[in-house]
């Protein structure tokens, strides 16, 4: 039994903010310098009231839509967030009933950031090669300008809240090939929200200075962006290796690599890293931001309908980040 991804689709919030916008907080940044080093022009954010649960839907809604797709043939769903609507119950469980998927269907959300849409391909892979289920609806859905300071001028360039739908099923568009996971939990604090579950449930309003001068709240998102990059530098190289050595592909027979669009700095870095030729390795943060979860599924929607993926490609998937942790697999379209 083989899995594909058979459909895929997302959705962005109303609001959009510029650089030129965000500058009027920050005067002593210029939106040259935060378009070159971020790659970010504008950014999405969701509504006050809107949540990752409101914003999967719609992207859900939207795959339907767009594939012709039946909410009762749906079998499973997976929601990965790190912004769920309450801490209990699963987001995915109030989807099924808001999406109208039958109650024979299995749902859960699992807590993963950058990594997460590589790991749900996995597990859905998994469901559907044991027969467990026959179409897995795997969501993505993020809204980490939520959890950001007001002065964090760094982190409010680079993320853009969104959500992403794609159905995995018995056929489809792209077969799902074999996976590298990895997991450094040793890294956990370079990219937290300290206060507000159960290890510190009220706020401490305390702050302090990092390493490299930044601001670091213990009640909003701190990311240390040294130690983020040093990571990425030294996991992703020796995972696509992995991944290539799995599937049994040489890397010159890969068409085209999308991976977690993190920033423009460190995915050119990555790029020159592994060496790989600029033509065939997708940046494109411009008009969404990082958006978490939902780059890749993002980055290769985009990528089918402008044709720059096509039927007969191998495409290298991967996803780093938070947890710290990783993954990678191949599509073969």
């Amino acid at each position: 039994m083989k899995a594909y991804i058979k459909a895929i689709s997302y959705y962005l919030p109303e609001r959009i903010v510029t650089n030129e916008e965000l500058l009027q907080e920050f005067p002593e940044w210029s939106v040259d310098k935060v378009a070159a080093k971020v790659g970010v022009n504008t950014r999405h954010l969701a509504a006050s009231d809107e949540t990752a649960g409101d914003m999967a839907e719609k992207a859900a809604r939207k795959l339907f839509a767009e594939y012709g797709i039946k909410a009762e043939d749906v079998d499973f769903v997976m929601l990965c967030t790190q912004s769920p609507d309450y801490f209990l119950p699963s987001t995915a469980c109030i989807l099924q009933h808001r999406l109208g998927i039958p109650t024979t269907a299995g749902a859960f959300d699992y807590n993963l950031g950058c990594s997460g849409c590589i790991y749900g391909l996995a597990v859905a892979k998994g469901l559907i090669v044991a027969g467990i289920a026959k179409n897995v609806l795997m969501l993505t859905a993020e809204t980490y300008n939520k959890y950001l300071h007001p002065s964090d001028k760094s982190n409010r360039s680079i993320f853009g809240d969104g959500a992403a739908a794609c159905l995995i099923s018995t056929e489809g568009i792209a077969e799902i090939g074999e996976f590298v996971l990895g997991t450094d939990g040793n890294g956990a604090e370079n990219l937290i929200v300290k206060t507000g579950a159960a290890r510190q449930k009220q706020p401490t309003g305390l702050s302090s200075i990092d390493d490299e001068g930044h601001e670091r709240f213990d009640d909003y998102l701190y990311m240390n962006g040294g130690a983020i990059f040093n990571f990425t530098l030294e996991a992703v190289p020796a995972m696509m290796k992995q991944v290539l050595e799995k599937n049994g592909v040489e890397k010159d027979n890969i068409d085209y690599y999308v991976f977690h669009q993190a920033n423009k700095f460190m995915l050119n870095t990555i790029r020159k890293v592994c060496v790989l030729p600029k033509d065939k390795f997708h940046i494109n943060l411009e008009n969404t931001g990082n958006t978490v979860s939902s780059t890749v599924m993002i980055a290769l929607k985009d990528c089918i309908e402008e044709g720059i993926i096509s039927a007969g490609m191998n495409v290298m998937i991967t996803g780093f980040g938070v947890g710290l942790s990783w993954g990678g697999t191949i599509l073969k379209f």
